[in-house]
């Protein structure tokens, strides 16, 4: 499953455990049902993935993690034939399957990371400064190290809503020139060191630059409305979305997505190239959150947000990236497209 983000101590510096959050309420959604075949978009710890199958359903679960897809062998195999694990970014699972009654995503980075030092998620514990869920790529120290002051704190700024984002930049600039940062616990402690820290502050001062340095290493709001766009194109007509999110950056593209494609455009009578858009997705409910029983078992839980959507028989739209209002950031013309 996946942990939170932003404010939620649990997310960076905090203990995790897997429990898969709103699974009663995904559930409700998704109403899976045998025969069916649901994608699990962001397999993690395998939560939802479990259920989904324990109602019957088979399952394709991706995740570009190759230490989630291995934890889930054994998944694989109890299933017997009605789960095929696919290591893969979710902004592809339109490569993976070419029809689905259901598709789950749980965004953001799973507990199972967060408890590996060595993939340097957390600094709960010390690691090397890494970040990536592919294990691939450029790393969150390579952006640290080598990103100049001015991105650096657009980084912070747009994706960890820091408002001290041109601070820290400057103190890293400044620090790198003498030892570049390597571990999570030095660039934690350093911030912490140059900002502050109040008696009684829950949140470490380090906490929202974590997030967004995964938030960028991970390109996970690009990835995310890339995948936005190929659920659309894989689910039937009837066909239930689910996508659990953590952080209104993430919320904000879900909400904008479910809403523009649950609305049909009949173009203008002054202007007849202009093609008419069929709705997409029915008009959705309300956004579900947890109640206060899980909340109390699962204090990560208060920051998750539900939204769903069902689609029509309406063909997919074309539209590109530059629908999702994606902040511009370092190193692209536009998020997802690095």
């Amino acid at each position: 499953m996946m942990a939170g983000h932003g404010d939620d101590l649990h997310a960076v510096g905090g203990p995790a455990r897997h429990i898969p959050v709103l699974l009663a309420e995904v559930l409700a959604a998704l109403a899976p049902k045998p025969g069916e075949t649901v994608v699990d978009g962001t397999f993690g710890a395998g939560g939802y993935t479990r259920a989904i199958l324990n109602a019957g359903a088979s399952v394709v679960a991706i995740d570009r993690d190759p230490d989630a897809i291995e934890a889930g062998r054994a998944l694989e195999q109890e299933a017997a034939g009605r789960l095929r694990l696919v290591q893969a970014p979710f902004s592809t699972l339109d490569e993976a399957v070419e029809s689905a009654d259901g598709l789950v995503l749980d965004i953001g980075v799973s507990s199972m990371q967060i408890d590996q030092a060595e993939r340097g998620f957390s600094f709960r514990a010390d690691g090397p400064l890494d970040m990536r869920m592919a294990q691939a790529g450029m790393s969150a120290a390579d952006v640290v190290n080598s990103f100049k002051a001015n991105d650096l704190a657009r980084i912070f700024g747009l994706l960890g809503e820091e408002r001290h984002a041109g601070r820290i930049a400057r103190m890293i600039e400044q620090r790198r020139a003498k030892r570049p940062f390597e571990r999570t616990l030095d660039l934690a402690d350093a911030i912490e060191t140059h900002v502050g820290r109040k008696l009684g502050d829950k949140i470490h001062p380090a906490t929202r630059v974590f997030q967004a340095l995964r938030i960028y290493v991970n390109d996970e709001l690009g990835e995310l409305a890339k995948a936005l766009m190929a659920a659309e194109r894989v689910l039937k007509p009837g066909g239930r979305l689910a996508v659990v999110t953590f952080h209104s950056l993430e919320d904000r593209i879900v909400k904008r997505f479910i809403a523009e494609r649950a609305t049909a455009s009949a173009g203008s009578r002054h202007m007849p190239e202009t093609k008419t858009r069929e709705a997409t997705f029915e008009k959705p409910a309300r956004a579900v959150t947890a109640g206060e029983a899980e909340l109390a078992g699962n204090p990560r839980a208060r920051s998750a947000r539900l939204r769903a959507a069902v689609r029509t028989a309406a063909p997919a739209r074309q539209d590109d990236l530059s629908a999702f209002g994606l902040p511009r950031l370092p190193g692209a013309a536009l998020p997802g497209e690095r």
